[in-house]
């Protein structure tokens, strides 16, 4: 564990120097492995569905039980982050969730599969828990959008190649190929992790009493601005989650009956999301992120109404847009939290992604009794009601005023 006294001056890592490079590259890494891992078993939910004998909302479960598993998890690893330091909690967490990972492989039964998905749900959660913390303490400030840009992009694309992957090697072989194979890549992320994260050099460790969490949530929650962003958490990641969980059911039925490499390809969308999560941060140290996020909350709900079309390929651009808008959204809206926060930067982070990870599991969850009842109307009103809401709140913040230590 690395800290600094009090009266010791910063040393943050400046754009263009080799340890904020590297720094971006761990970041990264961390955030594919963590996305890759959590949301493998996406594109395979009609597949899982006919092999356990269980319905859609029943399926769903194995992505919903691993970010509820995240998202109560998050709190507890802030505050080990608060008291150990960022950089050990992120890297056992890394670690320890590709060993699970890796053992969902062989789960015996749906019973089993589940315990494991949540348990790696809880494990991963260190990492995201202390990431915005690491990045708002050790990046300069001026590099800061830029750093969580890409950390988001990082997530983008591992969420990405996780489910296309698991797709692709489900088709060759099998389903349980495809997460053990999920599960090697994540241990090869966390080794690059602990080689390439820097040490932390402004790390101060805080008590992790109950009376200094009871106290620091009070004034997060004060914010005026900060419960907003949990709620864009909330809503944002529960229609984006709920979208991508069903379009598999949608592509693999009629009239479009695609098979599972080509359901698997439509997650190469996510190269979309990694350019607007890097792209956003660059519009937001330019412009400001009250600006910039409510026209990318606006481009999630244009895609959204195109793929309620009929045509194959509208219905891959709309969600292609939509994934724009999300990834853009996500990473303003996180980079935001930590600059509100000031020193509590841990909590609120985790309090901003445990509202991510609890729309992830109650609407992805919700949207498929949706789907049971409506089909694709019905999962396009639910997410249409979520990006409903978080347009409100991000015009709201648009006259939010800045925090008395002037950071937003």
């Amino acid at each position: 564990m690395s800290a600094v006294p009090a009266s010791a001056s910063p040393t943050l890592l400046e754009a263009g120097t080799s340890g904020y490079r590297r720094a971006n590259l761990a970041m990264f890494v961390g955030g594919f492995a963590t996305f890759a891992m959590v949301y493998s078993t996406q594109p395979l939910l009609p597949l899982l569905a006919a092999e356990f004998g269980v319905g859609a909302a029943s399926a769903s479960l194995t992505v919903s039980a691993t970010a509820a598993g995240l998202a109560l998890m998050l709190i507890p690893g802030s505050v080990l982050a608060d008291r150990l330091g960022r950089q050990w909690v992120m890297k056992a967490s890394l670690a320890l969730a590709a060993v699970l990972a890796f053992a969902t492989a062989f789960a015996p039964d749906f019973a089993s599969m589940l315990v494991l998905r949540a348990l790696l749900g809880a494990a991963v959660a260190g990492l995201p828990a202390a990431a915005m913390a690491y990045i708002g303490e050790e990046i300069a400030p001026g590099a800061q959008a830029r750093a969580m840009g890409l950390y988001i992009a990082g997530n983008a694309l591992g969420g990405m190649s996780g489910r296309f992957v698991a797709a692709l090697l489900t088709d060759w072989g099998s389903w349980r190929l495809a997460l053990g194979v999920i599960g090697v890549l994540g241990l090869l992320s966390a080794l690059v992790f602990w080689q390439r994260l820097p040490a932390s050099q402004n790390f101060r460790a805080r008590a992790a009493t109950p009376a200094r969490i009871a106290a620091d949530t009070l004034a997060i929650y004060r914010d005026p601005g900060l419960p907003a962003l949990f709620l864009v958490a909330f809503v944002a990641m529960g229609g984006f989650v709920g979208l991508y969980n069903f379009l598999g059911f949608r592509l693999l039925g009629a009239p479009y009956e695609l098979g599972q490499s080509a359901i698997g390809a439509i997650f190469l969308l996510y190269l979309v999301g990694t350019w607007a999560s890097a792209l956003s941060g660059r519009l937001a140290d330019r412009h400001g992120r009250r600006k910039v996020l409510w026209p990318m909350v606006a481009v999630m709900g244009g895609g959204l109404a195109l793929t309620l079309a009929q045509p194959l390929w509208l219905v891959i651009a709309g969600v292609g847009v939509f994934t724009f808008g999300f990834f853009a959204a996500h990473a303003l809206a996180s980079g935001w939290v930590g600059r509100r926060a000031g020193e509590r930067r841990a909590l609120a982070s985790a309090l901003y992604l445990a509202s991510y990870y609890l729309g992830a599991s109650v609407l992805g969850s919700l949207a498929g009794t949706a789907w049971s009842a409506w089909q694709w109307p019905g999962v396009a009103t639910l997410v249409g009601a979520c990006v409903l809401v978080t347009a409100v709140i991000a015009v709201w913040l648009r006259r939010l005023p800045a925090p008395a230590s002037g950071a937003d």
